[in-house]
C-alpha cells in the first residue's frame, strides 16, 4: 500500500514498514535512507513535525534537509524544545558543514550523509542506545563546534527584530515575513542576518532554538 509520500508497506531500502515487534517506530521527514529495521509511523511535512510526534510518540525522528534545508532545521529546533526525549537524525546527500552543523545546534542527535540505509541504520542503532553518531569525518566538526562556549545571556533586540524573530519561529520565509509586516524581502533578510549575528548562531534553525530556549519567541 501506497500513502501520498510514497510510503510502501515491506522490508527493503526505501521508505517502508516491518512487519515484526523488535523495529524502531519512527517519524520521517522527506525521502532520508530508511534502514529495514525501523517501521514508520507517518510522514508529515515539517510544519507538521512537532505535532505528528505528539500523536505517534516515535522512538526516533529521520529527517531529510535535502527536502528543505531551513523548514528541516527550524522543525528540528521545535521538536528539540517540545519533546527533548525523542531523538533526531538529519540527513542530507552531500556533508555541507554549515548545514551539519545547523542540524546539529538545533538538536539533532546525529547525521547520515549519502543514501545507504545500511549506514544509517548504524546510526539509528547508536542514536536508540543513547549515543550520537555521525557519518565518517563529521564527528570532529562536530565537537570542535560544540565546544565553543555559548553566550550567558541573550543580547537586547529592537521592537522590528522581535517581530523578525517571532514570525521566524512560526516558521514563515521571508516573502512571508514581508507580507505580514510591509517591508521588502531584502529588508526582512536583512533583520534575520543581524540576528543571527547578534546571537552568534549559525541558520535558521539554531536561531529558533536559540528564541525558544531563551524566551524570545
Amino acid at each position: 500500500m501506497t500513502d501520498p509520500y510514497g510510503v510502501t508497506s515491506g522490508r527493503g531500502g526505501g521508505i517502508g514498514t516491518v512487519e515484526h515487534d523488535e523495529s524502531i517506530g519512527v517519524v520521517v521527514v522527506g525521502r532520508p535512507p530508511v534502514p529495514s529495521t525501523v517501521r514508520v509511523l507517518d510522514t508529515p511535512a515539517p510544519p507538521d513535525l512537532a505535532a505528528s510526534v505528539a500523536r505517534h510518540r516515535p522512538r526516533m525522528v529521520l529527517i531529510d534537509l535535502d527536502a528543505g534545508r531551513d523548514a528541516g532545521v527550524v522543525a528540528i529546533a521545535t521538536l528539540a524544545t517540545r519533546s527533548p526525549d525523542v531523538p533526531i537524525v538529519a540527513s542530507s546527500a552531500a556533508a555541507e558543514h554549515s548545514t551539519v552543523l545547523d542540524a546539529v545546534r538545533a538538536g539533532a542527535t546525529g547525521y547520515a550523509v549519502g543514501a545507504d540505509p545500511t549506514s544509517m541504520a548504524g546510526i539509528v542503532d547508536a542514536v536508540v542506545e543513547g549515543r550520537p553518531a555521525f557519518s565518517p569525518g563529521l564527528a570532529a566538526v562536530v565537537l570542535d563546534a560544540v565546544a565553543a562556549p555559548a553566550a550567558a545571556s541573550a543580547p537586547p533586540l529592537s521592537p522590528r527584530e522581535s517581530d523578525v524573530l517571532r514570525l521566524v519561529v512560526e516558521g514563515l520565509t521571508a516573502r512571508q515575513i514581508a507580507g505580514r509586516l510591509v517591508l521588502s524581502p531584502r529588508t526582512v533578510e536583512n533583520h534575520v542576518q543581524r540576528l543571527l549575528r547578534k546571537f552568534g548562531v549559525p541558520g535558521r534553525g539554531a536561531l529558533v532554538r536559540y528564541a525558544i530556549e531563551h524566551g524570545l519567541a
